[in-house]
């Protein structure tokens, strides 16, 4: 096997169009992610390192180890592809809001989802409202379907001032009941510098892809083992769509929920295969 060099001079394009400098180290530390082991992390990082070339596309390189990963195991393959099985929640917001929600819930919180709070001008629909000893946190989700593209700062802004109006609502009626005293700000994709900035300024909970960076929107799926149905390599596109509609967002929520996988017609020899994929999505770490 050939020694690994980490100074490869090659640039690749991302997904925003932009030019980067390839990182043997930032494959390395995804494909580790996955769960697989030392020496098949290295046998992929050799095979796509010999397969680049100047201009490469970071998704060529990702459908790539994508595929590699799948070949050696397919749990491997669903925990590599969590980033984009997130965006394949959309195309609309709501499954991701869903999603959120469901992923509170699992953390202890109770929650609901699209409540119309009071505030002190207009009522104001909130996405996710939880609780959890004794705390009303209202969690707005802002999901975007097209990769490469980051939350700015006119996001927190704007949720920051309905989280005013609803609080200036309970200044003047101190005993209403069920009004957040927590906002959190939550993205599929990254904050921009500005908006980090301005949500930590003005007390907001900012919770996006990669931040905050010790409890990361990632890092608190695969430490909970919280994964999106479309994570799955096993269910088709169709069958995750159908499942998604009947509000199955996570992979734990199938377990419970076996009889949808009867309404798709699903043999049982496949339903063997999907719950054994979903179950060491779910407990293994």
């Amino acid at each position: 096997m050939k020694p690994l060099d980490n100074k490869i001079e090659i640039d690749v394009i991302k997904s925003s169009g932009k030019r980067a400098r390839f990182s043997l180290k930032k494959l390395s530390s995804s494909l580790k992610r996955s769960g697989a082991n030392d020496n098949t992390v290295k046998q992929i990082l050799n095979k796509v390192r010999d397969e680049l070339y100047q201009g490469i596309s970071t998704k060529e390189i990702y459908n790539r180890a994508f595929a590699l990963l799948k070949k050696e195991k397919s749990v491997f393959a669903s925990k590599y592809k969590l980033k984009k099985a997130i965006y394949e929640l959309g195309p609309t917001g709501f499954p991701f809001e869903r999603f959120i929600g469901a992923m509170l819930f699992y953390s202890g919180y109770s929650i609901k989802i699209g409540q119309t709070i009071e505030g002190n001008c207009v009522n104001h629909e909130v996405d996710v409202v939880a609780n959890k000893n004794g705390v009303d946190i209202m969690a707005e989700c802002k999901f975007h379907s097209e990769e490469g593209r980051n939350c700015n700062v006119k996001v927190p802004l704007y949720i920051h001032s309905r989280y005013q109006d609803i609080q200036e609502q309970r200044n003047n009626n101190p005993k209403t009941n069920g009004i957040p005293t927590e906002c959190w700000v939550v993205t599929n994709t990254r904050f921009s510098k500005d908006a980090i900035t301005y949500g930590e300024c003005s007390g907001l909970y900012m919770l996006s892809w990669d931040y905050p960076k010790s409890n990361s929107l990632r890092k608190r799926i695969d430490r909970l083992g919280l994964y999106p149905i479309t994570v799955s390599t096993v269910l088709t596109q169709r069958e995750k769509q159908f499942l998604i509609s009947r509000d199955i967002v996570l992979c734990r929520q199938l377990i419970n929920d076996l009889f949808y996988l009867d309404h798709l017609g699903i043999s049982e020899e496949r339903k063997k295969i999907i719950l054994n994929e979903i179950n060491m999505l779910c407990h293994e770490k």
